[in-house]
């Protein structure tokens, strides 16, 4: 569905007679490796994320927010085009070369007349391309010159909040785009930061039931969450300066995350702590009823065709792709709490490539489809492993004290669950959660009797969504996302190098040396 296309003619003449001055600022803050639970506006006690909340009590908070691609760059590739990953070719792995053909709704902006930058992250890890002679910018011109010293050995230097300033500065009264890019909380951790910054291990009231409830894992935990609040408070620093510009009304500020926390069964997978996703906007001027939490599911698609249709930019006006998506203005032109459009009761997500780590450059292909209360997922290559292969350190899973923790658990013959749920494969094709009662995806009730009914529908469902998309998987040539090559100068065949002993442990650098396996598994 694409809704850009019936923008009201009222609204594209009042957006004409106002003129550009009048189109909103747009602020757009992506955290890197955050999983929806932890922030303080969802009742989590031991993170405090002040401007997240504010976001949430002056705009909408969204409970139901979800990436199609629970890895960074075919995240971050679904919010600038609007298109699940499955519909980006080569954009649907991880560290690759951006297809040319797809444009971004910051490219769109900045044609029709938005200024446009960003600090920090932008899209990535991989190859945005050249457009006459010159690298390509996805979503602006870069803003990095001022840093500062961070709490914490692993939190990056960059002084987002006054980068922020600068190109307030420069962007004078034009109408603007500005993606912060939170570093924060990717790997690598100081480890006992948190403790270090005053946080105590018994404040985590739950240690999710797929790792060991271990001081370790608390330590790292407690971490994690120190990074989020660096990322959090640098929101309330820009949060400030538009109000000091009076600029605050009129910008539709929004802050999510590209995937979920960096730890085993969360980043890279496809679970709830993977692609559940935080998300709060505040909009002054344009947002009704602020302060209502929503319940309607929404995808990250959702977020192109909001900020072309409120820009008054006319789908094909944009030379951007047919969009899958909806407008999320449905939403904030309500007054509605809870279920604003019942027709927003799913969303699809899955996975191709993410790390190169497994022989033939094969990925671990999964899709799925989220309901208020189900998951339901497909693994299609449950021969392979969900992680990546053992021997080279399970690298679709970055490497911590954590993931360290549970292999070495594996590895002395203790309790081997852990090491199965985050590491082993696939027993079966097909997964299914209650996630209202399992938000840990502990119980597969895909084989229960009583829930075929609902399992059949859930994939039926699915499968239907994916045709209409013309995905290549479930028309038959998957094969094809195994392919495409790597923007890296090692290439593609790493597995094989690295086999070969043209690569060591530490040279990778994404996993603890000791997280490879001296022989394959079986």
């Amino acid at each position: 569905m694409n809704n850009i296309k019936w923008i009201p003619a009222w609204l594209m003449l009042v957006a004409g007679l106002a003129g550009a001055a009048e189109r909103p600022n747009i602020l757009f803050c992506i955290m890197d490796d955050a999983s929806w639970a932890h922030m303080s506006a969802y009742g989590c006690e031991w993170v405090e994320t002040p401007a997240f909340d504010r976001l949430a009590e002056e705009g909408i908070l969204f409970h139901n927010a979800y990436t199609p691609n629970a890895k960074c760059a075919p995240s971050r590739s679904s919010i600038l085009t609007g298109r699940n990953s499955w519909q980006l070719e080569e954009a649907a792995n991880h560290v690759v070369n951006f297809p040319a053909k797809f444009r971004t709704f910051p490219e769109a902006l900045k044609e029709n007349g938005y200024v446009t930058g960003k600090t920090g992250k932008g899209w990535g890890p991989g190859d945005p391309g050249m457009v006459d002679g010159e690298k390509r910018e996805l979503i602006g011109i870069s803003w990095s010159e001022h840093t500062t010293e961070p709490f914490a050995a692993g939190m990056s230097p960059i002084d987002y909040t006054a980068n922020f300033q600068d190109f307030l500065d420069a962007a004078g009264k034009k109408p603007w785009f500005f993606w912060y890019g939170a570093i924060e909380p990717h790997r690598v951790y100081e480890y006992g930061s948190g403790v270090r910054a005053g946080k105590k291990l018994n404040d985590i009231d739950r240690v999710p039931a797929f790792w060991p409830d271990h001081e370790t894992v608390r330590n790292d935990m407690l971490d994690y969450g120190l990074e989020i609040e660096h990322a959090d408070k640098h929101l309330g620093g820009m949060l400030q300066a538009l109000e000091k510009r009076g600029q605050l009304d009129n910008t539709i500020i929004l802050m999510t995350s590209d995937n979920g926390m960096p730890f085993p069964r969360c980043k890279a997978q496809e679970y709830e702590y993977s692609n559940h996703m935080p998300l709060a906007v505040m909009w002054p001027k344009g947002i009704k009823s602020p302060g209502r939490a929503v319940d309607d599911m929404v995808s990250f698609i959702d977020f192109a065709p909001t900020f072309l249709e409120v820009a008054g930019i006319p789908f094909e006006q944009s030379g951007m792709h047919s969009l899958p998506g909806r407008s999320l203005t449905d939403i904030f032109y309500s007054e509605k709490s809870g279920q604003v459009n019942p027709e927003r009761d799913f969303v699809l997500i899955g996975r191709e490539r993410h790390d190169y780590s497994r022989p033939n450059n094969a990925g671990y292909p999964i899709r799925g489809i989220v309901g208020k209360e189900h998951l339901y997922l497909y693994n299609y290559e449950i021969e392979r492993w969900p992680a990546g292969n053992p021997e080279l350190g399970y690298l679709d899973c970055d490497g911590s004290p954590t993931k360290t923790l549970i292999l070495n658990m594996r590895r002395e013959g203790k309790d081997t669950k852990y090491w199965e749920g985050s590491f082993g494969k696939r027993k079966v094709h097909e997964e299914l959660f209650n996630i209202a009662n399992d938000p840990d995806c502990m119980e597969n009730l895909a084989s229960s009797e009583k829930a075929g009914q609902l399992k059949k529908e859930m994939k039926e469902r699915m499968e239907k969504t994916l045709i209409a998309q013309e995905d290549p998987r479930i028309l038959g040539n998957g094969a094809i996302f195994d392919t495409y090559g790597f923007s890296l100068p090692h290439g593609w065949n790493f597995y094989e190098r690295f086999m070969a002993g043209e690569f060591t442990p530490e040279r990778t650098k994404w996993v603890n040396p000791t997280d490879y396996e001296k022989e394959p598994l079986d």
